[in-house]
């Protein structure tokens, strides 16, 4: 491995379908006044809701409520969540829910105490909190973003036209988090495919990237053949906890920061994901698998080497009679089959992008340099183009 890094993550984790029972330990480090977040009202039907209720009020807890985070939070959202919080002189923020809430609840809880506009501090200007941070936990209910263990948070501001993401310093990751397999099994097969190709995609971002012989390589391929594996089982059959479980597990490690160490990383499929987003609301998920592989196309040649190591390693193609290239191809050629044996949408067209929306989203599009190849604009107008 190249280069110089640090490795900490303070997030405590606890997995298994009894891991709520550990919730009441964690309440009692914290202060009296909870504020819980959630979103659009699935845990009040499968009976989470009540349980975590009953687990606050055993605790002695003082409790207000944020409901109806969508799967995109937006910024009128977070200032609403601001005003509850400051009435209620929040002492701990606890999420209940899935990726989306859990960044919320950091988005909450960097800006409680801040009196600069939230949006502008942090998502336009990237700058760090400067004032005291809520702490946050989370009980997870949808394995995808692995916001329950590192320390993103997404934001979307629909008058900008702008879907931003910012990752904030260790102390703003969860305190705990609490991951029961059995939660994600209301879901919809929708969600539940988009999220999986979330987990498949942070893996990615991380793996192309870099040239040496580098450790975070070799544990993403293993992950990377754990979800394929189990997520052909979940799509057949939701209710398998194992394979459940292993998703679940995945999506954590997937953007914990582990297989980051040591890469430059690319991030740019999350960047023209999140621009299609910010103009169509569309889920996260299904917005990367639709841009994913117009992207890969193009910077294969910029990362040869890299590609045709995933198709050996990652999907088992055998470089027998076959060329750097044609082995390279073979590699992405067998991801888009996975991923349309999953049912993901392939096309941003299908989540509402038209024509004359490609100059905006290429626009919204952020430009990063830490993958084999630099976008110019013209470039990132291509492969939007070529995702229609």
């Amino acid at each position: 491995m190249l280069g110089n890094f640090s490795y900490h993550n303070p997030t405590k984790l606890y997995f298994g379908d009894e891991s709520l029972g550990f919730l009441k330990d964690e309440l009692d480090k914290y202060g009296k006044n909870v504020l819980l977040v959630y979103g659009g009202g699935s845990i009040q039907k499968n009976g989470i809701y009540d349980e975590v209720i009953s687990i606050l009020r055993d605790c002695g807890k003082n409790v207000a409520e944020v409901p109806g985070v969508m799967p995109n939070p937006t910024v009128e959202k977070l200032y609403e969540g601001l005003r509850i919080a400051r009435e209620h002189q929040t002492d701990f923020i606890l999420a209940v829910g899935g990726g989306s809430v859990c960044d919320y609840a950091k988005a909450v809880s960097v800006s409680i105490h801040c009196d600069d506009d939230p949006w502008q501090k942090y998502y336009v200007r990237f700058e760090e909190p400067t004032c005291e941070i809520v702490p946050v936990g989370c009980v997870l209910t949808m394995a995808g973003t692995g916001s329950e263990m590192n320390a993103g948070s997404v934001i979307t501001n629909h008058d900008a036209k702008l879907k931003i993401g910012h990752v904030f310093g260790d102390n703003v990751m969860p305190k705990f988090s609490i991951l029961n397999p059995k939660y994600t099994m209301t879901l919809p097969k929708y969600q539940m495919i988009a999220g999986i190709y979330d987990i498949m995609n942070h893996i990615c971002e991380q793996y192309f990237s870099g040239e040496d012989d580098n450790t975070s390589d070799y544990i993403s391929e293993g992950l990377m053949r754990s979800l394929i594996h189990a997520s052909r089982i979940a799509v057949q059959d939701p209710q398998n906890y194992e394979a459940r479980s292993n998703i679940m597990w995945t999506a954590t490690w997937a953007l914990n920061t582990l297989v980051s160490r040591g890469k430059s990383t690319d991030w740019m499929v999350h960047m023209l994901g999140q621009a299609v987003g910010a103009y169509t609301d569309a889920t996260h998920g299904m917005t990367l698998a639709a841009v994913s592989l117009p992207y890969y196309r193009y910077i294969m040649p910029y990362g040869l080497q890299k590609f045709a190591r995933f198709a050996a390693e990652v999907w088992g193609i055998s470089a027998a009679d076959k060329t750097t290239e044609e082995l390279a191809e073979a590699g992405l050629s067998a991801m888009e089959a996975w991923m349309q044996e999953l049912g993901l949408v392939m096309k941003t067209s299908e989540l509402g992008v038209t024509e004359d929306m490609i100059e905006g989203i290429a626009d919204a599009t952020l430009i990063l340099d830490g993958g084999y190849r630099v976008l110019n604009r013209d470039e990132i107008v291509q492969i939007l183009k070529a995702s229609m």
